[in-house]
């Protein structure tokens, strides 16, 4: 007897996928990945230690995760709330994401984007932005079926799986 397949509301399963989220479950599904990864690198204070501040080669700094959180997205001049159901799935998505885009950009302005990572890092707001991206970061994996608690992905590794289609 064969069993029809299960039908989901949810587009895209059965579809490849991009760290474990279906390339084709969000319209811009490349941009979402760019902020996810932006987000990531920005909420996890252990890998700031380790990679930026160390100076690991491969991950970037704090201004190169801040151009991939707003460069296609305009996050830095549009609410994240014009991108429901294009980059994030709801307005809790993009409420939390706007709240940790204002964090990180206020201490950007306020440190310089050559700073060096210290300088971020040092910054009295730091923790809360931390915080903040922490916050968007663990809705959007989770919302995506990902695990949040996965160390950040290298932008070598990034750009492998945005060319997937």
């Amino acid at each position: 007897m064969q069993r029809e397949p299960v039908k989901s509301s949810r587009r895209g399963r059965g579809s490849p996928t991009m760290g474990g989220m279906p390339v084709n479950d969000m319209p811009w599904w490349r941009w979402r990945s760019n902020v996810r990864s932006a987000l990531h690198m920005l909420s996890d204070s252990a890998f700031q230690q380790e990679c930026w501040l160390a100076g690991r080669p491969g991950y970037g700094d704090v201004t190169d995760a801040v151009y991939r959180l707003v460069e296609d997205t305009w996050l830095d001049n549009w609410s994240a709330e014009r991108y429901v159901g294009t980059i994030f799935r709801d307005a809790q998505e993009a409420g939390l994401v706007d709240a940790a885009v204002l964090q990180v950009l206020r201490i950007m302005h306020q440190v310089g984007a050559d700073a060096p990572v210290a300088s971020y890092m040092e910054h009295p707001g730091w923790p809360e932005a931390v915080q903040a991206a922490r916050e968007a970061h663990v809705l959007l994996a989770t919302n995506d079926g990902d695990d949040p608690e996965e160390p950040p992905r290298s932008l070598d590794v990034l750009a492998i799986m945005l060319r997937t289609v």
